[in-house]
């Protein structure tokens, strides 16, 4: 871990596609998500949710990834990328899977993100390189399925993140919810 959290990438991209494009900043919009981004909106843009439920909150505005999961996957024989998963944000130096619920990020002098939990890693990443799905989630007997592909978040307060940004975490008050899927 660094010693310091920070953005390593950011990313967007107008097209439900997989991966995402670089970029050399992004702008968060208040309540509404990456400008720019597919997955903009009040209202839930992800594809499979909207047709489940077009009138549901979009829990889903920015999704980031901690780098050090390529760094696993990539150790396994992958070759994954910041930005081939559809992040909008990697990071690095912070546990992001071991937030809870509610946490909320500072990215930089003025963006917040509120953390809603967990991506759920779907088929369409063994279309991206065969056997991917099988290393981002992981089996224990006795456990819930752990799913290592990143958290999804909505933006509290709006403003420019660029690469190289440090990270701030505050924690909720009260008793901490673990993440679940969204």
């Amino acid at each position: 871990m660094t010693a310091r959290p920070i953005v390593l990438g950011v990313f967007v991209s107008a097209k439900h596609s997989f991966s995402k494009y670089r970029r050399e900043s992004i702008n968060l919009l208040e309540r509404l998500g990456v400008e720019g981004d597919a997955h903009c909106g009040k209202l839930v843009q992800h594809l499979w949710d909207a047709k489940k439920d077009p009138l549901r909150a979009n829990f889903r505005q920015v999704h980031l990834i901690h780098s050090e999961l390529l760094d696993e996957v990539n150790a396994r024989g992958f070759n994954v990328l910041p930005g081939d998963l559809g992040e909008n944000i990697t990071t690095r130096g912070i546990d992001l899977l071991g937030l809870p619920t509610g946490a909320r990020l500072q990215i930089g002098e003025d963006a917040v993100v509120e953390v809603t939990g967990l991506r759920s890693p779907c088929v369409q990443i063994n279309t991206f390189q065969e056997g991917l799905l099988e290393a981002v989630i992981e089996r224990r007997k006795g456990v819930e399925l752990i799913r290592k592909t990143g958290v999804m978040s909505v933006v509290i307060r709006g403003g420019i993140i660029r690469n190289g940004d440090a990270i701030e975490v505050r924690l909720p008050d009260g008793p901490h919810e673990p993440l679940a899927p969204v």
